[in-house]
């Protein structure tokens, strides 16, 4: 079989192009025998011959509007964009990036030091950011920009439980650990940051193992009384709508969870401007604000496309009102 490797001397370029031209003229049985090799270099092709940029999300609605909103700045600079939005949880996203697989999504600088990096919390929101963001850039990634607000953990429960018992503080959990029945999606069971960390910073044994379900479905299941203890985020938009509460961090274990734009080095030869592009979107929402698309979405079930273009062209909303 005619080897399908070009000579060292050429450039990447030429090489991944002239394997690409190979690859395409081998017959099937000739493909099936280069395996995993294959399997690599039919990626390296893609990679080499796309120009549009891939952004992904998270599967869970906050991610998926800024994914949308990372989207729609980049088309609204020319570039050509295709979305892998709802991809899954943080790792499937951290190897879609590392990967070349994406190359832009909206990451949380806690979620980026503990769990993806598995560094211990820390506090200090500057220390955090600079110490991921050095890490990022070794593997050719840029950790910026921030957009501006800070979506911490939320541990919240019904607010009637709340009054009942005198839940104000995830410390006062101790007070339920026999009775009460938690319910979590799936990473927040394992991750660091998560349940098996905060029961030990906080000295609590529950009797009850958590039930694992999509994070989506946590606070249905909460206000229903399927269960009575979800650990959320403190800008969903349905926290207040549901009657819910959300209990305070006395303890301050949660790191900072700043929500920031992972890049790939590269995005700019993708499309010229992109970066500056993304860039633009540096501290532009806030708590507040981020609570309010949230609720947009899961509370008034309008279309995340629809949101985010009242965002990136402000003027679209005054047209259609």
């Amino acid at each position: 079989m005619k080897s399908v490797i070009p000579s060292v001397s050429e450039g990447s370029g030429a090489r991944v192009a002239r394997i690409c031209s190979r690859l395409a003229h081998l017959p099937p049985r000739s493909l099936a025998t280069l395996g995993m090799t294959l399997l690599f270099l039919l990626g390296s092709c893609a990679k080499h011959e796309r120009s549009s940029i891939i952004v992904g999300s998270k599967n869970f609605t906050e991610s998926v509007i800024l994914g949308e909103l990372l989207a729609q700045k980049l088309e609204a600079n020319g570039c050509k964009v295709d979305r892998r939005l709802n991809m899954g949880g943080t790792f499937v996203c951290d190897t879609a990036i590392r990967s070349g697989s994406i190359d832009a999504y909206v990451e949380y600088s806690g979620t980026a030091l503990t769990a993806i990096l598995k560094q211990p919390s820390m506090s200090d929101r500057a220390g955090v950011d600079v110490l991921v963001r050095d890490a990022y850039a070794k593997h050719g990634l840029r950790w910026s920009p921030p957009l501006g607000f800070n979506n911490t953990f939320a541990m919240i429960v019904r607010r009637s439980s709340a009054q009942q018992i005198g839940l104000h503080t995830i410390s006062d959990l101790a007070k339920v650990a026999a009775t009460f029945r938690p319910g979590f999606g799936y990473e927040f069971t394992e991750r660091p940051d998560g349940w098996p960390g905060l029961q030990r910073a906080y000295g609590l044994q529950f009797a009850n193992a958590p039930r694992t379900m999509d994070l989506g479905l946590t606070y249905k299941a909460l206000a229903s009384g399927d269960v009575d203890l979800i650990a959320g985020n403190s800008t969903d938009g349905l926290i207040a709508s549901l009657g819910l509460v959300v209990l305070d961090d006395d303890k301050h274990f949660f790191p900072p969870y700043d929500a920031v734009v992972v890049q790939r080095a590269d995005l700019n030869a993708r499309c010229p401007g992109a970066s500056q592009s993304l860039e633009s979107l540096r501290n532009s929402i806030d708590d507040a604000t981020m609570r309010r698309l949230n609720y947009e979405v899961d509370g008034k079930k309008r279309a995340v496309e629809e949101v985010v273009r009242e965002i990136v062209t402000p003027s679209s909303s005054r047209q259609s009102s």
